[in-house]
């Protein structure tokens, strides 16, 4: 009879702990788990910004992730983005960072970590944590400490404004210039 009651009670225990996994919040873990899964991965990318047949930009990431629901790409590890000009056809200005964010609606992307941006005419530079490049207005922008160094002048500061070949440029709050 002892062996009966403690069958029953370790079948009890296991029956209880296998529902417990098929509970409602269980199932709705599971799901919002699976859809928080990209729709696409891919690796070693390269994408082509074209606008009425002109070469507008090129974008390689190691790492893409898409998510459909959601309307925004997450680029891992590795971005790097070359703007080409329109009267000469060849790169003038690169972008590095560590990730990025875009929004796919707006084309606006979110460069995040190690952010630099060089213009090769000028051999101006930008470097920051964090740059927000809004296609519509073809401009790049920051919140966060930024140093832009020139051949001619080194500047520092909080908050930044600038055209996407850093010609045409702003930084809201200086905390340092040299000539």
């Amino acid at each position: 009879m002892l062996k009966k009651i403690f069958v029953l009670t370790i079948f009890t225990v296991l029956l209880n702990g296998c529902t417990e996994e098929h509970s409602p919040k269980r199932k709705a873990e599971i799901i919002e788990k699976i859809g928080s899964a990209p729709d696409q991965v891919s690796w070693d990318i390269k994408v082509s910004f074209i606008d009425s047949s002109y070469l507008k930009a090129v974008l390689w990431a190691k790492k893409s992730r898409i998510y459909n629901e959601r309307a925004e790409t997450l680029l891992d590890d590795s971005v790097r983005v070359e703007f080409i000009s329109k009267e000469t056809g060849e790169t003038e200005t690169y972008l590095w960072a560590d990730s990025a964010r875009v929004d796919d609606k707006t084309r606006d992307m979110l460069a995040r970590g190690n952010v630099l941006v060089i213009n090769k005419k000028t051999n101006r530079r930008l470097v920051t944590k964090l740059l927000l490049w809004d296609n519509r207005n073809q401009k790049l922008y920051s919140n966060e400490y930024v140093k832009i160094n020139s051949p001619v002048e080194r500047l520092e500061g909080w908050g930044f404004e600038s055209d996407q070949n850093l010609n045409n440029y702003k930084i809201f709050k200086v905390s340092g210039v040299r000539k």
